[in-house]
């Protein structure tokens, strides 16, 4: 059993390595995460080096990930990427320690060791290493959130050091992705029920108002760390702003409002994302990139061309532009609303669950187009089976635990079911679609998949006990 673990543990080193050799990225949002931790460190300013003056201030970015960077830049060197990759590898393979340890203590070891083998030689969540971004840590805050609520179950209830541990690993992905606040929104509830569950089983232990004081005591917990940050913010911008805000603006900026409720009109892909909404105010936008779909008539197709020409004069998002894009959009909306309010972002949702996950490799966005490149499009099918492969497993496995009862452990089971349907609600609303955005869901994907390999529930008990 080591043997097969370690064997696991050194595949999974050398996938993370491979892919840090081989497609590591260091563009986009890695860089304002990597300026911001440049200038915090060197002139003490949380912000972007965008004048000779000195640093400008930012609110777009909680300080989660770029603190990590900037202890990594202190120790390995500034804008040493390739430190913080390693760093993240190493991590990961925490993650899937995690996993591997909840899933054991829930489902038995043999569950335990096919979640390690299932996580460490998941490419999904190994090619993110090769990003400085903050998916690893989110992943393993995910893991040991999880984790450390099931050592809290089993320790009684009580204030231990599961429950700061639990505490913690929720306050700080809150402070690395301002959405997962939905992982303590799915804990706290499910804790407290759990309190109330546990006072009517024991009648001996009457409820009182100390009862409560471990979820009162992870709430303040998961809220205190936003209170510098929401001072700060209000000091520097004279706004309330305790997480970021969702389109990633400081104050006194614009955001093309329109142009983004034009763009969920018809948008469903990844590639839409890359081609279009990330270029809008600063590239070019080409109208063969726009599917079919864009346009509801021959007049709307020639209205469309017309606004991306003028833009594309300048590559600036203008008042104007905003105004007549946000015309299409309130058109097109009126000529079918359930287009725009249920079967395009349950679309989008879909897209971000089980496109292909091959955003890292150097790849055509257009990866169902067979003629153009058939070698990319068997390897983007074979990544997608593979992806759906991994939510298969974890819906069996979700139906067997059920079907035993949780295995004694409802606390787990709708804590992590809450973690899901939250999150997936959430994006729901979101504009661009991303793969990323359903990655955060594999540790609880990894738990769930690694019941349909165990034994018995006998083998459960003993472990849990």
């Amino acid at each position: 059993m080591e043997l097969c673990a370690a064997m696991a543990l050194a595949l999974g080193l050398a996938l993370r390595l491979w892919f840090i050799a081989k497609v590591a990225r260091i563009a986009g949002d890695t860089l304002i995460y990597g300026d911001i931790a440049k200038n915090w460190l060197e002139h003490g300013v949380y912000g972007f080096s965008q004048t000779a003056a000195g640093p400008v201030p930012t609110l777009i970015r909680l300080p989660g990930y770029p603190l990590f960077l900037a202890i990594s830049f202190r120790l390995f060197g500034i804008e040493h990427y390739t430190a913080v990759m390693y760093a993240q590898g190493v991590i990961d393979l925490l993650t899937c320690l995690l996993v591997a340890a909840l899933a054991r203590r829930l489902f038995g070891s043999r569950a335990g060791l096919a979640a390690l083998w299932l996580a460490a030689m998941c490419p999904f969540m190994a090619s993110y290493v090769s990003a400085p971004l903050t998916e690893t840590l989110s992943l393993t805050c995910v893991a040991l959130t999880f984790y450390s609520l099931e050592r809290w179950r089993a320790a009684g209830f009580g204030i231990n050091q599961w429950l700061w541990l639990t505490s913690a690993a929720m306050a700080y992905a809150v402070m690395l992705r301002p959405e997962q606040g939905l992982l303590a929104a799915a804990v706290i509830p499910a804790m407290l029920w759990t309190i109330l569950r546990e006072s009517k089983r024991t009648p001996r232990k009457p409820l009182t108002a100390g009862s409560f004081s471990p979820v009162v005591l992870a709430a303040i917990c998961i809220v205190l760390p936003l209170a510098p940050w929401t001072l700060r913010n209000w000091r520097t911008f004279h706004v309330f702003q305790p997480l970021a805000p969702r389109y990633a603006t400081d104050p006194g900026e614009r955001v093309p409002f329109g142009f983004q409720r034009w763009f969920r009109t018809w948008a469903i892909d990844f590639a839409s994302t890359e081609d279009v909404y990330w270029n809008y105010n600063g590239a070019a936008i080409a109208i063969s990139d726009l599917p079919s779909r864009t346009f509801d008539s021959d007049d709307q197709y020639t209205r469309t061309d017309a606004l991306l020409r003028e833009y594309n004069e300048t590559d600036n998002a203008t008042p104007s532009l905003d105004y007549r894009f946000d015309a299409l959009a309130q058109e097109r909306i009126h000529s079918d609303a359930i287009r725009y309010y249920m079967a395009l972002p349950v679309a989008r949702l879909l897209n971000m669950a089980f496109r292909p996950r091959t955003e890292m490799f150097p790849l055509e966005l257009e990866w169902w187009k067979w003629r153009d490149h058939p070698k990319q499009t068997v390897f983007a099918t074979a990544y997608a089976a593979l992806n759906l492969g991994y939510f298969v497993l974890a819906g069996i496995g979700l139906w067997r635990w059920r079907r035993q009862g949780w295995s004694g452990n409802p606390l787990l089971a709708w804590s992590m079911i809450g973690f899901v349907v939250l999150r997936c609600a959430l994006l729901l609303t979101l504009d661009n679609s991303e793969p990323r955005y359903t990655l955060e869901l594999y540790p609880v994907i990894l738990v769930w998949s690694a019941k349909v390999f165990s034994r018995s529930d006998g083998e459960n008990r003993a472990i849990t006990s």
